[in-house]
């Protein structure tokens, strides 16, 4: 037994190169051939399972995950489709076309972006009638690329009020001033009657006696002059409301309650709200003027004492545009306009003949002053203005109180102010005053002492660099320091003087009103630079809505008087030099505060010129 065990042990660790018997070797053959069948037929399995089986489910699911682009459906609506992401296994061969246009039956939603993918996903662009949508002022905007057409961006829609809301106020006129008859100041036109010209002070044709709060009657006879009228509203460039806004407050200022005088600004907002041109825009490409200061239209409260009517604080009336004789700069829905001065030229002639005898006049005062003081307001200047035209060689005063006055006659204003290289020009009842522009047509330098008088109000008529036409002296360097007008203006060189009169005169056919029977050739009135102001406005705004953007970044309505004078490009106001004279008084100051960004001077400003009225009023 040992013997052989030992041997097998032994013939196990025979050599692998050593021979075997035939029968060994033939079993070992077989083995090896089922391992190798068994492996192949695994493989085949395992092959068949993923390429055949599990592939058709996967073409299966990415089918029934398209969308159908073959269902009826009537055709309307045209689809850009952008690029959609592409699962990585499923990428094409070649690049798909660039944003290929696929035309639908009716709007889809586009597929789900797949989860987990660096693309980002856009939506499809949906295009109305197979066109791009557009809001409903492009129409309009693009009139301007008609170059044959010299309306094209200039087209004004009026609408088409009922009389209640301006004739019917004029056949009423008795009514529209407490104190003044304004019938004889709607006549021709709005202007008012003829002046002579017995003093030689005027110019033989254009000249009216003109009421200083006439500008809704002058403003809308112009409108019917104007060449780019349309009955298409599609087309206009902006929508012209012909309220007699001034006139309707002034019938109702004095003796009424707030539901009389709110009455017919409620009933004009509810009758252009129901109208298709308001839809456009919701208002925002409207206008109207209103010939009086913007206070009468902005009542803060429900009580009754409380001063004039709410119009320009209504919702609607917000996204309008009201020009006025003087704006708040607090507010941003008002724009000042100039107040009409007693020249009203019919052509171009007039206004040149008049420019050159502003040029040619001898100026024997330095300064003067037309006005009267204001002993009820301890803020007013106009008392130490006074008192230094009286005491200088070279000052000249035209006292304006009550009582007969040649201050109450537009002659003896004129020939003042044609006799002056400066023609002072403080603070009135409120900020402006009618005086400005009359010393201007006279030709004569205007001196302001606050910026509220003519900077911040007029900035579509008068430049943004003040210095070029006019002189600013702060009211504290006359209230506190007792500064001396006449060596401030001494020390100002005669050739710069010159410079500065030539401005003026410049300036005066954008100052004025022409005749509203006709037009003028070539020159821009004050009329034709405000509605190309509003024009203006209006196209900015929806460009700015078709971009997606506003006119300017983190707009602050109680900083209103600062974005008109930012130079070009910019978008932000900031700090300024002229921040003290519109910072927000403490309550209790000057009589109370407003809470709107101002004082009482809103409501006592625009009572206390009324009353002037009954002093002011033309002779």
């Amino acid at each position: 037994m040992f013997p052989r065990v030992s041997m097998r042990r032994r013939s196990a660790e025979v050599s692998p190169t050593e021979p075997m018997g035939k029968g060994n070797e033939k079993n070992q053959t077989n083995r090896i051939c089922l391992l190798v069948a068994l492996s192949l037929f695994f493989w085949a399995l395992l092959l068949y399972f993923h390429f055949v089986v599990l592939g058709t489910s996967n073409i299966d699911k990415q089918l029934q995950l398209q969308p159908s682009y073959a269902q009826s459906q009537p055709s309307s609506v045209s689809l850009r489709v952008d690029k959609f992401p592409i699962e990585p296994h499923a990428a094409p061969s070649k690049p798909p076309p660039k944003e290929p246009l696929v035309t639908i039956d009716k709007p889809i939603l586009p597929p789900a972006p797949v989860a987990n993918s660096s693309s980002t996903f856009k939506p499809p662009r949906i295009v109305e009638s197979g066109k791009k949508q557009e809001f409903s002022f492009i129409r309009a905007l693009k009139t301007v690329d008609n170059k044959s057409d010299p309306c094209g961006g200039k087209y004004i829609y009026v609408h088409n009020l009922p009389s209640k809301f301006n004739e019917d106020m004029l056949r009423d006129c008795k009514k529209l001033s407490l104190w003044t008859n304004m019938c004889k100041f709607t006549t021709n036109a709005g202007l008012g009657p003829p002046l002579e010209n017995v003093e030689g002070v005027f110019s033989d044709e254009g000249w009216y006696a003109t009421n200083q709060f006439a500008v809704d009657v002058i403003f809308s006879n112009r409108m019917k002059q104007y060449k780019c009228l349309t009955n298409d509203s599609s087309l206009a460039a902006a929508i012209f409301v012909p309220f007699y806004a001034g006139f309707d407050i002034a019938r109702y200022l004095w003796g009424y309650n707030i539901s009389r005088r709110d009455a017919a600004s409620l009933e004009l907002v509810d009758w252009l709200m129901k109208r298709p041109e308001w839809d456009i825009m919701r208002g925002k490409d409207h206008f109207l003027v209103a010939g009086r200061i913007t206070w009468d239209f902005r009542r803060l409260s429900e009580e009754e004492t409380d001063w004039g009517n709410k119009l320009l604080f209504l919702p609607a009336a917000k996204n309008m545009s009201m020009l006025v004789v003087e704006s708040s700069p607090w507010n941003a829905n008002d724009f000042g306009i100039p107040y009409p001065t007693y020249f009203h030229p019919a052509k171009d002639s007039e206004v040149f003949e008049w420019q050159d005898r502003m040029r040619n006049l001898e100026r024997k005062w330095l300064f003067s002053f037309a006005g009267a003081p204001r002993p009820d307001n301890p803020k007013s200047i106009r008392g130490q203005i006074i008192d230094q035209c009286r005491n200088s060689n070279v000052g000249k005063l035209l006292e304006c109180d009550f009582g007969e006055s040649k201050c109450h006659a537009p002659s003896s204003i004129m020939q003042m102010f044609q006799s002056s290289l400066f023609c002072l020009q403080p603070q009135g009842d409120s900020y402006t005053r009618r005086s400005a522009f009359d010393s201007m047509l006279a030709g004569c330098i205007p001196v302001f002492f606050h910026p509220g008088s003519a900077y911040t109000q007029y900035t579509w008529h008068l430049p943004k660099n003040y210095t070029t036409y006019s002189v600013f002296i702060p009211e504290d360097d006359v209230r506190k320091r007792n500064i001396s007008i006449e060596e401030r203006l001494l020390q100002i060189p005669a050739e710069q003087v010159k410079i500065m009169r030539e401005n003026v005169i410049n300036l005066i056919p954008r100052l004025i009103y022409a005749d509203p029977r006709s037009e003028l050739e070539t020159q821009k009135d004050a009329f034709d630079v405000s509605v190309q102001a509003v024009i203006d406005k209006v196209t900015r705004l929806r460009k700015n809505m078709i971009e997606g953007r506003t006119e300017y970044d983190y707009f602050v309505e109680e900083n209103s008087w600062k974005y008109a004078l930012l130079e070009e490009g910019q978008r932000e106001a900031g700090g300024h030099v002229w921040d003290p004279f519109f910072s927000k008084p403490k309550p209790g100051e000057d009589g109370s505060s407003d809470g709107n960004g101002g004082t009482t001077i809103s409501a006592d400003a625009a009572k206390n010129s009324w009353k002037s009225e009954q002093r002011d009023k033309t002779q």
